[in-house]
């Protein structure tokens, strides 16, 4: 194989403004490559990061009373449907529906959920919001909210609420001050001191939607806020793996008669978008790859043109076909591999430069990039590969050459 390597290099070295600008191109391709993978991988990851950073995998809930058809048997005799009534629903037995879940292969946080709408009150300001009773321990495992505290301290005690920054802001109030929430099922009137809470810290949790809406309490006030005595609403579970979540679901309703739903169902035009995305980025791969293999191959073909005097008198000095076809399968290779290396360099130059240089309005990078080892590491072997493929025609046709007839060429 050393006698194979010498010839390919010198081979190279002679021919150097080809090889030059063959491995530019191969440099080029691999670079464009990694540097959109990142780029899409980064963007998925910071959406699906985005979708789930204030959400669970999976929200098991009661299953809704079906309405029922009402038949008047009066000189009309049209059917009507009769509305199913309109009421907080309970998950029953909740305790034992969770520890069951606790043992479902693939979840890693189950958490016992009462939400109902309310009407946030602080002087003349007034604001529908969405009420979360949690436990905060065990929330805290399906949404981080540590992470999304801007202001105050994580703290739910009785008495207590943690609101969304827009939400504080509408109603102009601050870490300390207290709120009212007024329910449907509220006693009294709202200026009742039960209905009075304190706000102990502000989340923001990545949607202003959510920073106006979101509200939560302690898992007991919300009970007494909708009248559901030790009752829950929901549950909310996360999953290991939340691709993975649609499985997982399956088996979470295989244990309970519940409705059970995943993120995957709830958002499913977004993945929809990122597979389609997904699918755009491999088309280009592999349209990038078929243009550095053909680009590697007409080059070995000239060369294999320019070098048929030199093949023929290797030949006539003794060197097999076998070593004629190594060494420009070596020369593919090489193209292939040192193009590879200076594209990797130059995708974590471009990668730098745009996490360093090109950046949003809040000094955050512009585009959230996902440079990883192991795409560097695959987009070379994937490189070197392609560059030994694209070598196989005209190393069989430089061991295909007659050493008498390639002498006189």
């Amino acid at each position: 194989m050393r006698f194979e390597l010498q010839i390919a290099l010198r081979f190279l070295r002679e021919g150097r403004a080809q090889s030059v600008l063959i491995v530019g191109g191969v440099m080029v391709g691999v670079a464009v490559v990694i540097f959109i993978s990142a780029l899409v991988v980064g963007l998925q990851s910071n959406t699906i990061r985005r979708t789930l950073g204030a959400q669970a995998h999976i929200v098991v809930k009661p299953i809704e009373p079906v309405a029922r058809t009402q038949i008047n048997l009066g000189e009309s005799s049209v059917p009507t449907v009769q509305a199913a009534p309109r009421k907080v629903r309970s998950i029953d037995n909740w305790q034992q529906v969770v520890l069951a879940y606790e043992m479902v292969p693939g979840v890693v946080a189950v958490s016992p959920l009462v939400s109902g709408a309310a009407i946030a009150i602080r002087g003349e300001g007034r604001n529908s919001v969405a009420v979360s009773g949690i436990d905060l321990l065990r929330y805290d495992r399906i949404v981080d909210l540590n992470e999304k505290l801007v202001g105050g301290v994580l703290q739910l005690e009785p008495g207590d609420v943690l609101v969304g920054i827009e939400l504080a802001r509408d109603l102009g109030a601050t870490v300390g001050d207290r709120i009212t929430l007024a329910t449907g099922t509220s006693t009294g009137s709202l200026a009742d001191a039960g209905d009075q809470y304190r706000i102990t810290g502000t989340l923001d949790l990545g949607n202003r939607e959510l920073n106006r809406r979101a509200v939560y309490v302690p898992l007991r006030t919300a009970q007494s806020l909708y009248g559901l005595p030790g009752g829950v609403t929901s549950i909310d579970l996360r999953v290991q793996d939340v691709f993975a979540a649609d499985a997982v679901a399956t088996r979470v309703a295989s244990v309970t008669p519940l409705l059970v739903e995943s993120w995957m169902t709830t958002n499913s035009q977004l993945l929809s978008a990122l597979n389609a995305q997904s699918a755009s980025t491999a088309i280009i791969r592999v349209f990038v790859s078929i243009v550095v293999m053909l680009g590697i191959a007409s080059v070995l073909v000239v060369a294999v043109v320019q070098k048929t005097r030199e093949i023929g008198i290797l030949r006539a000095m003794g060197a097999s076909r076998g070593q004629m076809t190594r060494v420009f399968l070596l020369q593919g290779s090489l193209v292939g591999l040192v193009g590879s290396l200076l594209g990797a360099g130059l995708a974590a130059l471009l990668v730098f430069m745009f996490t360093t240089f090109v950046r949003g309005g809040d000094g955050n990078a512009l585009f959230p990039i996902d440079l990883t080892a192991q795409l560097l590491l695959s987009a070379c072997v994937v490189a070197t590969l392609c560059g030994t493929l694209a070598a196989i025609a005209p190393a069989r046709r430089a061991a295909a050459l007659d050493p008498a007839l390639a002498m006189r060429a």
